[in-house]
């Protein structure tokens, strides 16, 4: 008996050394790429960069366009997003639980949630582009990034849904409120937090998706600015790999430039969802 706890113990550490190690390692490598990005981005980095539309010339090209393009399409995913990846968990764990259409829709989500991304970006080709007639435009974008982050929201929600002690429910029940009124004014509230949760990694991920975008003929090369969800329009990752691909150096540097605002951008993003979130959870508990 000692000597298997023995061994036991042995591996536990050992196993516990491992992963202490392989992150120490990912830091490293994470650390030497910022470095890297920062010795060559930031002396390109300038109100005349944010401000300045692409050119064929590198010194005078901006990212005026990308950025707005990506704040375009950010926002309008969120508000496709969002309200239907929130219904549908409301759905399936508050009131179809036990149907098999419900657990029609778990299963599919869960294959939903494993799909390579072009294969999204191949879905709003044919779906949003040609058969809805979206065009290239920024509203194209946005829904299939909507789709490509819709399991997420939903899975994440649900979980947040189901870690809610039924205890609450059954105590709202006991005081006469509807199920609705349960849902909106009790459970929703203690399930914030995990929900936004859930929210931020897929609007994370949104933000940094390019191929799906390709797929669907966002532009490389746009010198405006979006003006309204039919425009045609390009996003930040989509620039930075426009210029990454062409073999001047001082377009490398604008790329490195590029992706720092990329990186401000989801670290301001992700900021401001987490102290939404912070707020909430400190509300659910007073």
């Amino acid at each position: 008996m000692n000597r298997f706890l023995s061994v036991r113990t042995i591996i536990d550490w050992l196993v516990a050394v491992s992963g202490v190690l392989v992150t120490v390692a990912s830091l490293g490598v994470l650390a030497v790429l910022l470095v890297d990005v920062a010795q060559d981005g930031l002396g390109r980095l300038s109100w005349q960069f944010l401000s300045s539309f692409p050119s064929r010339r590198a010194e005078s090209a901006g990212i005026f366009a990308a950025l707005i393009g990506s704040l375009y399409v950010i926002v309008l995913t969120a508000l496709i997003a969002i309200p239907l990846g929130v219904g549908t968990a409301i759905y399936l764990q508050e009131y179809g639980r036990r149907s098999r259409w419900s657990r029609l829709i778990e299963i599919n989500i869960a294959n939903l949630a494993g799909v390579p991304s072009i294969i999204y970006g191949l879905l709003g080709l044919a779906l949003f582009v040609r058969a809805m007639g979206f065009g290239r435009s920024v509203l194209a974008g946005a829904a299939t990034l909507s789709l490509l982050v819709l399991p997420v929201v939903i899975l994440s929600t649900r979980e947040a849904l189901r870690a809610v002690p039924s205890s609450l429910r059954e105590g709202s029940y006991a005081l006469g409120a509807t199920k609705w009124q349960t849902i909106w004014n009790q459970v929703l509230p203690v399930a914030l937090p995990g929900m936004l949760t859930g929210i931020i990694l897929a609007l994370s991920r949104a933000v940094g998706e390019t191929a799906p975008l390709i797929m669907i003929g966002a532009l490389t090369y746009v010198p405006f600015a979006p003006d309204g969800v039919l425009s045609p329009f390009t996003v930040l990752p989509i620039q930075i790999f426009n210029w990454v691909s062409r073999p001047q150096a001082e377009f490398v540097r604008n790329s490195a430039a590029g992706i720092i605002v990329l990186m401000t951008v989801l670290l301001a993003m992700n900021g401001i969802a987490v102290w939404i979130r912070d707020r909430a959870q400190a509300r659910s508990r007073m």
